[in-house]
């Protein structure tokens, strides 16, 4: 069973521009995980996927669907996705009010 909510993990313009170019035609979502690792104790996931978990979180930008298993949810509450393409960085980026810190590279959180 899929929850639908309109809270939850926020997917800026950049960011749903990308995925959407990313995909093209393909019929899949983009899922946001938190797994243990990293220096810090968590670490972030983002990959595309075509299954659907009990539990699944989901969130709709444009016709993207961003996904979070109900175990990261929590973790992943009022995170917003990002894009960046500038000299300095390339790369989706994740702004995660919840993280209480994390390390260097910025991969990780706790």
């Amino acid at each position: 069973m899929t929850v639908e909510i309109t809270q939850g993990v926020l997917l800026t313009d950049e960011a749903t521009t990308k995925v959407k170019e990313l995909l093209g035609e393909k019929d899949l979502w983009l899922r946001v995980a938190v797994q243990p690792g990293g220096c810090s104790g968590l670490r972030y996931q983002l990959y595309f996927d075509d299954r659907e978990l009990d539990g699944d979180v989901v969130n709709e930008f444009d016709g993207v669907r961003v996904v979070t298993d109900r175990m990261s949810a929590p973790y992943l509450m009022g995170a917003t996705i990002g894009f960046s393409d500038t000299i300095e960085a390339q790369g989706f980026t994740i702004d995660n009010p919840n993280a209480t810190g994390s390390c260097a590279c910025g991969d990780s959180f706790h």
